[in-house]
Order: C-alpha cells, then structure tokens, then sequence
C-alpha cells in the first residue's frame, strides 16, 4: 500500500494528488478493477491470449 506523508503547509489537493499517482504506479488500481468481478478460468485463459497475441503483433510491426 503506497503512502505518503503530508508535508508542513501542503495544501490537502496536493498530498491526495501524489497519494493517487503512487497508487497508480503501484498498480493498485488496475489490480482492484480487476478483482471486482470472478473471472472463470476459461475468461482468463482468452483473455490472457488476446493479450499475447496484441503483444506479438506489435512487436512484429516494430520490427519492419
């Protein structure tokens, strides 16, 4: 869990700013939506596919 510590004279905007960006680098977002719903293993196998597949294929039309 990211934290971050409020500064002297920091206005609350801020602090709750850099408080999301940590989270988000951190992935902690992504990884809740992604836990909001059970995915059968079948969902995750195609899923994990279709991912792989976007990767190749960009990575093929890098190449050229």
């Amino acid at each position: 869990m990211p934290a971050v510590k409020v500064r002297d004279g920091e206005p609350f905007e801020r602090a709750y700013k850099r408080f999301v960006k940590a989270c988000e680098k951190a992935g902690l977002m992504s990884d809740i939506k992604k836990h909001q719903h059970f995915e059968k293993p079948s969902e995750k196998k195609k899923r994990k596919l279709a991912t792989a597949k976007r990767k190749s294929r960009r990575f093929q039309l890098e190449n050229y």
